[in-house]
């Protein structure tokens, strides 16, 4: 019997069925977001079964990339002693470039490089395979290779937990928590996510080359276990996006995000970018030699707070990335520690909500308000018009070249003309790339109003 609900493929047990619990709590997909709403449940002393379709967790995850762990500070004390980590993040660097140009603002400090730190280069097949672990220690139990398939619900439509593609392979549980990654097949299923809302997909494509720890010691000016972040802008032929370079120990990785609407429209396949990238004179000289060794892609919810589901339902909360909860904000691209904190918290409203008996949407209200009280949505909320203004096709298109410009004009010596003041150089850039000055100040407004 299926559940009456709009386009969902839900089956409906009957009510002793679920009052008998296999579970206190189900939790789908064993990413970062998973591993720590389950370490919660099970450290509140409530059984979780975390269920994960690859053979471990982390095997079909190829991507790796700059991890903010002091999240982790409230769930595994000493994370840094434990964490699998490439290197420590201590030179941030956010690069404009044009063909031919390139403006570097380049900061590094040491604090970054001994605890508590900031971040980290990591691969994701090993931290979740360790996040995994930390929750299996603390009593949770851990379900591989299994695909979940829809979801189980009371006769009065509420979520009593999962199917799977095991034979007899349904779980009920007292609350889901779908951490089923982007464009979440629960959360839609659940009818969490409006009727034909749009999902701001990007698609992150990413090579890494291997080079030596020494060659990258020396050309990225580090030591030791300390390592480099570029975020570009400018590098994607206008398709909204942008690049990233980061060092892991003995590799790098290089690669862009784009919008798929536009990379469609372009027809412009992901390599050319990459390559394009890779033969810019300010990045060629640091990746020169290195050897391919993994080419991967994978899509990013980067709409913001703008474009996330609601996240409770009756009996189902959502996070990490099945929540939209990425933030693509110009200089910050962050994930993983919003799908820990989010992960963290949906865990413990659903220990909260099991201890009150109440797992309806308004028991489990206490996972909206753990959110808004935490860097979660509190930073989504801020930054909420930052992706459309990253994204928006004079940042794209414009912006890259003025700045760029500007900066050559500043340091250009034409004796024996007396130098050009700033603001005759402002405009004559701004002509040059076709920005009105009006739309450059609106703009400027915009992103000081969403950081204040």
């Amino acid at each position: 019997m299926t559940y009456a609900g709009p386009g969902s493929q839900s089956t409906v047990v009957s009510d002793d069925q679920a009052r008998t619990r296999m579970f206190d709590v189900v939790v789908v997909g064993a990413g970062p977001a998973g591993s720590a709403a389950a370490l919660e449940v099970a450290r509140a002393g409530y059984s979780v079964a975390l269920i994960e379709r690859g053979p471990f967790p982390g095997s079909k995850n190829v991507y790796g990339g700059v991890v903010y762990g002091r999240v982790l500070d409230e769930l595994i004390p000493n994370w840094w002693e434990q964490m699998p980590v490439q290197r420590w993040v201590t030179r941030r660097c956010t690069m404009v470039m044009t063909p031919a140009q390139a403006l570097t603002v380049d900061f590094r400090t040491q604090d970054w490089g001994r605890p508590p730190y900031n971040g980290a280069t990591a691969h994701r097949a090993d931290l979740d395979s360790w996040l995994a672990e930390q929750a299996v220690a603390a009593g949770a139990v851990l379900v591989p290779s299994t695909v979940v398939t829809g979801l189980l619900r009371s006769s009065a439509g509420a979520v009593v937990g999962v199917r799977t593609d095991r034979p007899d392979g349904d779980l009920t549980a007292g609350v889901v928590i779908a951490c089923d990654g982007v464009n979440s097949f629960l959360a839609k299923e659940a009818g969490l996510f409006p009727p034909g809302g749009d999902s701001h997909l990007t698609l992150g494509v990413k090579q890494t080359l291997r080079l030596s720890r020494e060659v990258i010691d020396e050309r990225f000016g580090v030591t030791g276990t300390d390592g480099v972040d570029f975020e570009i802008l400018g590098c994607t032929r206008g398709i909204p996006g942008g690049g990233f370079l980061y060092t892991n120990l003995d590799s790098v990785s290089i690669g862009v995000v784009l919008g798929l609407e536009s990379l469609s429209t372009a027809k412009t396949r992901p390599e050319e970018l990459i390559a394009d990238l890779k033969r810019h004179p300010a990045i060629a000289p640091l990746i020169r030699g290195g050897v391919e060794i993994e080419y991967s892609a994978h899509l990013i919810p980067e709409g913001g707070y703008r474009s996330m589901p609601r996240l409770t339902g009756d009996g189902i909360l959502v996070a990490g990335d099945a929540a939209a909860m990425c933030l693509a904000a110009g200089i910050w691209l962050e994930g993983v520690n919003f799908a820990l904190g989010a992960g963290m918290y949906a865990g413990r409203a659903a220990a909260d909500a099991l201890r009150a008996g109440d797992t309806s949407r308004r028991g489990l209200a206490g996972y909206t308000a753990l959110l808004e009280k935490s860097f979660v949505l509190a930073d989504h909320r801020k930054l909420r018009d930052f992706p459309g203004l990253v994204l928006s096709d004079r940042m794209q298109h414009n912006y890259p070249g003025l700045v760029c410009d500007l900066v050559q004009g500043l340091f250009q010596v034409d004796n024996p003309r007396p130098k050009p003041g700033l603001g005759r150089l402002l405009r004559r850039s701004a002509k040059a790339n076709g920005v009105r000055l009006r739309d450059l100040a609106r703009d400027a407004w915009t992103g000081m109003r969403a950081m204040r």
